[in-house]
């Protein structure tokens, strides 16, 4: 199995606060070329001296003019860190409720976003349930509102790079067999739904849902 349940993952190990981020260069390249090497890598925001932490297990692509981009009509004051250089976060504000993390991918000036839709959290456990109102674990990282909820990432660190002052994503050596990255159509657009630009890990219980409802 490439992923493992998280209990008992926070005791006996060191926090993720003291590993190094990767490096910008990493998200610089192809969006699709990226999925397989982001499954499985860690994502982190620190919070005074406290980091909440959660494995990435599920993401959705949105890149150049897919008509489901926040990018397809071109650039605005919204959407316009989607145009930066890779190896920063989009986070953005829907329903009037809820925020979602995105990491910036690809060359300047071509707007592409890995939307990260689930993680399994690894650390902060007892923070992310006070946040989240609850206790179970599988329903606090499990959906894209979920996991900014949990992890503390609001409309703040949008803009923010990747180079761990604030949030930042790490490679702990935990390997993932390509075999096991799945993909769908995305989930919750009425246009660009024939894109099969979803992917998940196969058998993790953290994902946000097996398939998409037709």
């Amino acid at each position: 199995m490439p992923t493992r349940s998280s209990d008992k993952v926070e005791n006996g190990r060191r926090s993720f606060n003291e590993y190094k981020p990767l490096p910008l260069e990493f998200y610089r390249q192809d969006t699709f070329a990226l999925v397989p090497k982001i499954l499985g890598k860690v994502l982190v925001h620190r919070i005074g001296r406290r980091a909440l932490a959660g494995r990435i297990v599920e993401v959705e692509a949105y890149v150049g003019s897919d008509p489901a981009s926040h990018a397809a009509n071109g650039m605005t004051e919204r959407n316009k860190v989607m145009f930066e250089a890779g190896g920063v976060a989009y986070v953005y504000f829907t329903y009037g409720m809820h925020f979602c993390f995105n990491i910036v991918t690809g060359r300047e000036g071509f707007p592409a976003a890995l939307l990260v839709r689930a993680l399994e959290p690894l650390e902060g456990f007892e923070e992310m349930k006070r946040r989240r109102g609850t206790d179970l674990l599988t329903n606090l990282t499990n959906g894209p509102a979920k996991l900014c909820q949990a992890m503390g990432i609001d409309r703040k660190c949008n803009g923010m790079r990747l180079d761990g002052k604030g949030i930042f994503i790490l490679d702990d050596g935990f390997v993932i067999d390509e075999s096991y990255v799945l993909s769908s159509t995305r989930i919750g657009i009425r246009v660009g739904t024939e894109s099969e630009w979803r992917y998940f890990l196969r058998g993790n219980e953290f994902v946000s849902r097996r398939q998409p409802r037709k």
